[in-house]
């Protein structure tokens, strides 16, 4: 069977066929480093990790490309409540979302570019479609793409153009604008904003707008044209609708398939900071294993969305204590593995099919769950032949889901130092916002940092020689 993908452009499950035979190029949007990550923003990159472990299992080779926004307005205004540098705020927030993908085991992409690195690529993608009529600039230096120039807008997102909401950009800006839907490719600068925030172009000084870095930093890394597009369902509109206007009016063939997961959900609102409902990674890690978390994460089809609720770490621990306890004791009765086995082993039938079945991952479980009581079964009436043969069926497909018990990521003293290394990341990324937020004698971002760090379970002590951090004791510790 074919490998069969949901695409939301054209709203149907169509067969993959890569624009290169055995090479796929995919474009995933990454963080916007306002903040530390929640649990929300961990499931596209679980998502999609999935994804690329299944195409390198069944011979792709992959590029991915997951992009770093480390320029936008929130992250200038929250820098600037913080009494940070812009840029300082963002690398902090940036270490802490690489510790949390790092502490889930997804893979790093095979390039991360930040938005402020590609610049020059930005202002020659807005020459182009000032030049060929898709984009006008008004004073002070703004730059618009022009909706109306660009027949197929829309098409991502099945809507017609004097149906859409008008797209503000706050302010006096609105009406420099020829239409009210038109979009800011480049952004001159704002009262209050700093110097650093902003850089020289033909057209005035300024910033780039978010649709514009990722259509340029996806041209810069996989072509005009590429095989697959993916992000979070919110990006669709108006992010990923204006990615594909500004781009094909460029002239560039852009996402041959677009690929969007679903949410984490809670009593079935999105998982967000402005609706006081987010999980933030580094205190779910703090009570709960990496390994977990990430079984939690990837136990769902992408498309769908993930309601967390009190018993979702709960059931995962569950899970995973039943799949990890089988390899252990299957270890113990016939031996370790060899990776290599594990990695080129022919999977069963029922699981391939599930898999390139629009990644079915939970059909793909019921699969894994079906082995392990055969293994279970077997371990009971000890038969080595097949408790071993089980054993590598069930590494080999929970590898595909990046969840492979012996790998060095999951293993007890491995997995341990990763989540201390990740804790670690997070804690020292906090600190170090809070020893810039006492430098500029903002002691109310201090206070709300230490705060936050204690609500997590970890104890801030201040000295001589700087603060310093330890897990909270709890009543089994005591």
């Amino acid at each position: 069977m074919t490998l069969r993908l949901f695409d939301t452009a054209t709203r149907t499950v169509r067969d993959f066929v890569p624009l290169v035979p055995g090479e796929v190029g995919v474009y995933l949007c990454g963080a916007t480093v306002q903040a530390p990550p929640h649990i929300g923003h961990l499931r596209s990159a679980v998502a999609f990790d999935v994804l690329v472990r299944w195409m390198r299992r069944t011979g792709h080779r992959v590029t991915l490309v997951r992009n770093v926004t480390d320029i936008d307005d929130k992250i200038l205004a929250k820098a600037a409540d913080a009494g940070q540098p812009w840029w300082a705020w963002a690398m902090a927030n940036e270490r802490a979302f690489t510790a949390a993908y790092d502490a889930l085991g997804v893979l790093p992409p095979s390039y991360e570019p930040r938005a402020t690195g590609h610049v020059p690529a930005m202002v020659e993608l807005m020459q182009r479609l000032v030049d060929s009529g898709h984009a006008y600039v008004t004073d002070p230096g703004d730059v618009w793409f022009d909706v109306r120039s660009y027949p197929e807008y829309g098409s991502l997102t099945n809507q017609r153009v004097d149906d859409m909401v008008p797209a503000p950009e706050g302010g006096a800006e609105d009406t420099r604008k020829r239409d009210p839907r038109d979009f800011a490719l480049w952004k001159s600068p704002r009262a209050g904003e700093p110097e650093t925030a902003s850089w020289d172009t033909p057209f005035g000084r300024g910033r780039p707008g978010w649709h514009l870095e990722c259509s340029a930093m996806a041209q810069r890394y996989l072509g005009d044209t590429f095989d697959i597009h993916g992000g979070g369902l919110d990006l669709r509109f108006p992010h990923h609708e204006n990615e594909q206007a500004q781009s094909r009016a460029a002239g560039h063939g852009f996402a041959r398939y677009w690929l969007h997961n679903g949410w984490v959900t809670q009593g079935g609102a999105k998982m967000s900071k402005s609706l006081g409902n987010g999980l933030l990674v580094d205190a779910v890690l703090a009570q709960t294993r990496p390994v977990v978390l990430r079984y939690a994460m990837t136990a769902v089809q992408y498309r769908s969305m993930l309601e967390w609720t009190d018993d979702t770490l709960r059931e995962s621990e569950a899970t995973w204590e039943r799949l990890a306890g089988f390899v252990e004791r299957a270890t113990e009765q016939v031996g370790a593995a060899d990776a290599d086995e594990v990695a080129h082993v022919e999977l069963p039938g029922a699981f391939v099919e599930a898999m390139d079945d629009d990644l079915n991952v939970p059909a793909a479980l019921a699969v894994v769950h079906e082995w392990l009581r055969a293994g279970n079964s077997a371990l009971s009436r000890g038969e080595a032949d097949a408790v071993r043969a089980t054993m590598v069926q069930l590494r080999a497909m929970l590898d595909v889901l990046g969840l492979d018990p012996s790998s060095g990521t999951w293993t007890t003293g491995a997995g341990d130092q990763r989540h201390a290394h990740a804790l670690e990341a997070v804690v020292a990324a906090e600190l170090d916002a809070r020893a810039q937020a006492r430098a500029a004698r903002d002691f109310a971002t201090s206070d709300a940092i230490r705060d936050r760090l204690a609500a997590a379970g970890i104890v801030v002590e201040d000295s001589p020689a700087g603060a310093r951090w330890s897990l909270a004791s709890t009543r089994a510790d005591t």
